[in-house]
Formats: structure tokens, C-alpha cells, sequence
């Protein structure tokens, strides 16, 4: 399988032609979503889903099919009748070849006075898990963590613990367009050397053999 990095938190998953893509937002390429064979959306805050764009993928391509939480869903799905289905913790589902296993229910906390939304995580192929906002730790071995380094729901050192917890073998840094030049640095040398896993910062478009 091979992984590629988009924008901001969206990446992109191949193995034997098929496509794979998670929550490619507002802040993604404008054309991250089209090809793909299967979309998966982790939660509605528009850095992580884009009407738009999913829209212009599952048009461009009658196969193409989305599944997401109900939030998402409901936007969706009677413009294409069929192709959109709503997942939420605990389901498994295959789709052009990805196994895929959901986990988690809530955002993480941004402030105690901003309501939580629902967030999912899922975990493909038994091997790379993308969180979504959230720091959920599936409770399974994970080869490959998408780690959401900055946001506004986050500290380093709660991203270091979290490597901690999950145990993957290799963390790769995504949610990170708002993270600067100057910090990432930083970044790397704590996480890489207090995470307890490997720690690998892939450039935009920039592949990764699993």
C-alpha cells in the first residue's frame, strides 16, 4: 500500500489501482477527492470536509462512494442515492479492496465552552489509523499513525503521549498547514525523540511505501 500526503489532513491510501482518500477539506487541494474509488470523512469542520469537493468526486465518477458520520451524510445523500453511507464507532465495512475498521465518537475538547461534534477514526487495512480531531487510541496494534500535530485542540506534549499510547511503529505528522517553518523543527526533534516510534514529516505529494 502506498500512502501519500495532501494538504493539510487529508491523505491518500493506493493498493492494486484503487484509491482510498480521508477528509479532504478546505484547506486541500481543490481536486484531493477526484479519483477516488472510496472517500471516508472524519467529522464536518470544513478544513476536514468540503461540500464541494466531494461533490465534484462523486460526480466525476459513478462509482466513487463516501462513507462518513451521520453530520456529513445528511448532506449528501439524496443527491446520490446509494453511494453515501454513514458509519459511526465500532463498524467495519470493506470498499474496493480497504478493510475498514471505525473508532471513536467525539471531537476533542477545543474549549469547554464550544460543544463537542461527533469525530471518527478509522483504521485501514489493520495497518494506518487516522484520528480525525480527536486523540483515539483504537486499542489495537496500528503500523502507521496519521498524528494530528497542530491544532487548536492540542499541546506537543499531549501528541507525544499520544504516540506513547497508540505504540505505532511509525508516526507521520498530518494537521499541519497552520504549523509554521520555524516550529516544525521543534516538532520533529520532540516528538522523534520522545514519542517512542519512528517519526517521519512527508512534504505535500511527497509517498511513502507501508
Amino acid at each position: 500500500m502506498r500512502l501519500t500526503k495532501r494538504i493539510h489532513a487529508c491523505v491518500q491510501l493506493e493498493k492494486d489501482g484503487r484509491r482510498l482518500v480521508i477528509d479532504p477539506g478546505g484547506f486541500s487541494e481543490q481536486d484531493a477527492a477526484v479519483g477516488a474509488d472510496v472517500l471516508l470523512v472524519t467529522h464536518e469542520h470544513p478544513d476536514h470536509f468540503d461540500e464541494g469537493r466531494l461533490r465534484a468526486a462523486l460526480e466525476a465518477d459513478p462509482s466513487t462512494r463516501l462513507w462518513t458520520l451521520r453530520s456529513v451524510a445528511e448532506r449528501l445523500s439524496a443527491a446520490f442515492p446509494g453511494r453515501v453511507s454513514t458509519v459511526g464507532h465500532g463498524d467495519t465495512f470493506t470498499a474496493a479492496g480497504f478493510d475498514v475498521q471505525v473508532h471513536g465518537e467525539l471531537h476533542a475538547v477545543i474549549h469547554p465552552d464550544i460543544p463537542r461534534i461527533t469525530n471518527v477514526g478509522y483504521l485501514v487495512d489493520g495497518s494506518v489509523f487516522h484520528p480525525g480531531d480527536a486523540l483515539t487510541v483504537p486499542g489495537r496494534p496500528v503500523d502507521t499513525l496519521m498524528l494530528p500535530v497542530h491544532a487548536p485542540w492540542n499541546k506537543i506534549s499531549e501528541v507525544i503521549d499520544y504516540v506513547r499510547e497508540v505504540a505505532p511503529r511509525r508516526a507521520v505528522d498530518v494537521h499541519d498547514a497552520l504549523l509554521t517553518d520555524l516550529a516544525r523543527p521543534i516538532y520533529d526533534r520532540q516528538i522523534g525523540g520522545l514519542g517512542g516510534a519512528g517519526h517521519e514529516r512527508l512534504a505535500v505529494g511527497q509517498t511513502l511505501e507501508l
